[in-house]
């Protein structure tokens, strides 16, 4: 079996303050809210601030949009030289569902200020023949048509070539992004992008239709008189957007989320975007809830330039008011949602056979190519690779170079899908010498490059990651379960309950329940049917679950499995993890969702799970560590090894305490001022003859045991005169210096860097990621 076979955690029922379930239980209607008191406070939310802030928009406080400064004030003041002089301006979008909607946002927040189509146009590069982000083509014609400003929404940072051949034609340019950083600031007229803030700021983790939204919401404060139309009724695009893509709902991301999901729910009802309530009716009648973005109408906005690799009529269909227009483009994108679907299946099993011929023991990162393949479903499948096989993926097509010339660069472009929160953009930038294109978040990227580079590229990325202090084959892919229910617990009381946690996404996902000593009853299996009830070959299996609290089974859903997958019978007991949704078809229904199944583990083998496991706390870098109502210990100072972070999570257990990580590390790191001072000290102890013991020196030096020995030596090699015992060392007399010094030097050298590596990674990579490595690591030890 060449995917990776998951771990399963459990996390531990904790004894919560009363007032912090007492709150929580203020927000429930029919149920005392323990589940999802035990949910938070897992999730970090644990200060009766954070707690009210996250389950009641209205008492959170957003940020206004010049929290961003002067790149706000310098990109208000350009918009208005525009305005008065009626300059063309042209929003700059992108094709996916972040994208669509950050250009949607700005084309109805600009049409305030700006005439529609005389002065105010938008341009969105086409998925399959282009690339994310700015490209001369595009910017040429844009100059021919007489733009002199260009408004990017979710792309440019990195565009530094197109920028400066924009410049070249008289185009200026405002950039509004959320995607990594270049390295110095682009030469633009304003960047407004919420990765120049730290880690912990309200804004850090805005999506591109958000930021894009904080750039109307400056305009409309700097002046209120101009716009008619409330800023308040963009909201509803600015959640589908937010929730649809690969950021952390936290902060004003949550709350604009939360605020946007008040006013999507009122299009079925009080409907002003035609296309929207379209869309959501359409969602209803396949069963998606619709406030469930990510299932709904996400995958469909998505799919437009999936399929059809152009996405400017997405645009249209959820601004426009045209109602019979709005219909026809809802319709054409729910059958090219169902067709994404037959796509991805199809290439998915093109994957897996492809899989089939590789050493997987020996690949690090995933890279495969297919002329065949449709490059708008690439990332989709790539993410479902590297979940199943525990390794990024990387997934090309080389179809457009089929018709090509030989004199023609022939490129193969793709997606790269991230695992175990390996930052995929840094690996990916790593080899950027033979790439043609590429760009994305830490998780997920999308590069092209030119085909004669693919075998170097291929053997370049899984030598470089081999190199990281992950192995990838060392590792298991996880599912934790976040709460153990019984089947009679399933239904309207606990959906509600878990509901408070809404909206989900990256750092909250949905919550996973675990169901012991169940069984399965009622099989069957079929395709689905797409919106003119043609067969589609996406296979779903149907079910009802038991266990012995109920009588009657619960209905259920298998996505892409086959009935003949599941165990059916009273005598067949298993183990399941499901989600609990809301089937909206028809009369509607609650019904679980299958995540995983396996045979049923005794209940001391559970105990067992619960019993090896704390939660880790993230203080790291953080000048004022949270007050924490729960007994922790704390580790204080950065690891260099797995096996030292892992002793103290041992202990931890042992104690029955959860971990909290409150260590700094600067990542100003200069060997050469290491060694100086090393020998500075040298010779004050020489000069003096006073002592010093080596835990002084390893703090005061950020030394460990074995940099401590390297750094003494170093010292005798350059003549130092050393005394040492268990615990002090004294400067006894300086001689002459050692020919091979340099040696001892390097070494030294090298082991200080390759600490300070060590340090930097353990200080940057994700809790979660440590989490899941510790549990890990206890499970099979």
């Amino acid at each position: 079996m060449n995917t990776v076979q998951s771990q399963w955690q459990v996390l531990p029922l904790l004894s919560l303050p009363s007032w912090f379930v007492n709150i929580v239980n203020s927000y429930c209607s029919d149920s005392q809210g323990i589940y999802a008191a035990q949910l938070l406070w897992h999730r970090g939310i644990q200060t009766p601030e954070q707690l009210k802030g996250f389950l009641d928009s209205n008492v959170y406080r957003p940020l206004s949009p010049f929290e961003f400064g002067y790149e706000m004030q310098l990109a208000t003041k350009r918009l208005e030289v525009a305005m008065k002089n009626q300059e063309k301006v042209t929003i700059w979008g992108d094709f996916d569902a972040d994208g669509v909607t950050a250009t949607s946002v700005l084309w109805e927040g600009f049409s305030q200020f700006f005439t529609p189509y005389l002065q105010l146009n938008y341009y969105i590069p086409n998925r399959a023949t282009e690339s994310h982000g700015l490209n001369i083509t595009g910017i040429k014609k844009l100059a021919e048509k007489g733009t002199k400003l260009i408004v990017t929404c979710d792309t440019g940072s990195t565009n530094l070539e197109e920028i400066d051949y924009a410049n070249s034609l008289g185009i200026e340019i405002i950039v509004t992004d959320h995607h990594t950083l270049p390295d110095d600031r682009p030469n633009v007229i304003s960047i407004i992008n919420p990765r120049y803030f730290s880690k912990d700021h309200p804004l850090f983790s805005l999506s591109g239709v958000a930021v894009g939204y904080k750039l109307v919401e400056a305009l409309y404060l700097t002046f209120p008189e101009i716009p008619e139309s409330p800023i308040e009724n963009l909201l509803d695009l600015v959640a589908i957007g937010l929730i649809a893509d690969l950021v952390e709902l936290k902060g004003d991301c949550r709350y604009l989320a939360q605020q946007g999901l008040k006013k999507l729910q009122q299009q079925l009802k009080n409907t002003t975007r035609p296309g929207v309530a379209y869309l959501l009716n359409l969602c209803k009648r396949n069963g998606d809830r619709p406030t469930d973005i990510s299932f709904g109408i996400g995958p469909r906005i998505n799919a437009i330039s999936r399929i059809q690799g152009d996405a400017h009529f997405a645009v249209e269909l959820l601004t426009s008011k045209d109602e019979k227009r709005c219909y026809e483009l809802a319709l054409e994108t729910e059958l090219a949602n169902t067709r994404r679907k037959s796509l991805q299946k199809d290439i998915k099993k093109d994957v897996e056979k492809k899989l089939q011929m590789l050493d997987l023991s020996t690949t690090q990162v995933i890279v495969l190519e297919d002329p065949q393949w449709q490059s708008g479903v690439l990332g989709l499948v790539a993410g479902q690779i590297a979940q199943e096989y525990g390794r990024p993926t990387i997934l090309l097509t080389t179809a457009e170079t089929e018709k090509m010339s030989e004199n023609d660069l022939k490129l193969a472009r793709g997606s790269a899908r991230s695992v175990y929160n390996i930052d995929l953009y840094k690996l990916v930038a790593s080899q950027r010498d033979l790439l043609h294109k590429f760009g994305g978040h830490p998780f997920a990227a999308g590069l092209s490059l030119p085909v004669e580079n693919l075998s170097l590229f291929r053997e370049s990325i899984n030598r470089k990651l081999r190199q990281e202090v992950i192995d990838v084959n060392t590792l298991s892919s996880t599912i934790q379960a976040d709460l153990v229910v019984t089947v009679s617990q399933l239904g309207q009381s606990l959906f509600r309950e878990l509901k408070l946690l809404e909206p989900y996404g990256m750092g909250n996902p949905v919550p996973k329940l675990l169901i012991q000593n169940c069984w399965f009853e009622a099989l069957g299996n079929r395709n689905i049917k797409d919106a003119k009830n043609n067969t589609v070959k996406y296979i779903k299996t149907k079910f009802n679950i038991y266990d012995r609290s109920v009588d009657e089974g619960f209905p259920g859903i298998w996505w892409e499995h086959y009935q003949e997958e599941l165990p059916q019978g009273e005598d067949k007991r298993c183990d399941a993890i499901v989600e609990l949704d809301y089937n909206t078809y028809g009369k509607g229904r609650y019904e679980v969702r299958l995540i995983e199944v396996r045979e049923s583990l005794s209940t001391e083998d559970y105990q067992s799970l619960q019993r090896n496991q704390i939660t880790l706390i993230d203080y790291r870098n953080q000048d004022k560590v949270n007050e924490s109502y729960l007994e922790v210990e704390t580790l204080n100072h950065c690891p260099i090894s797995w096996d030292e972070l892992y002793k103290k999570y041992q202990k931890s257990i042992k104690n029955k305490n959860n971990l909290a990580l409150n260590y700094s590390y600067n990542e100003q790191f200069n060997p050469s001022e290491i060694t100086k001072q090393l020998i500075g000290i040298a010779k004050y102890l020489n000069r003096t003859q006073k002592t010093i013991t080596k835990e002084q020196l390893k703090e005061k030096l950020l030394l460990s045991d074995r940099t401590v020995n390297l750094a003494l030596n170093f010292l005798g090699k350059i003549g130092f005169l050393i005394s040492e015992d268990k615990e002090t060392i004294q400067i006894k007399n300086i001689t002459h210096q050692s020919e091979d010094y340099h040696l001892s030097q390097q070494k030294l050298f090298h082991t200080l860097k390759e600490e300070h590596f060590k340090r930097k990674y353990f200080t940057q990579v994700p809790v979660e990621t440590l989490q899941k490595l510790l549990m890990y690591e206890s499970l099979n030890h």
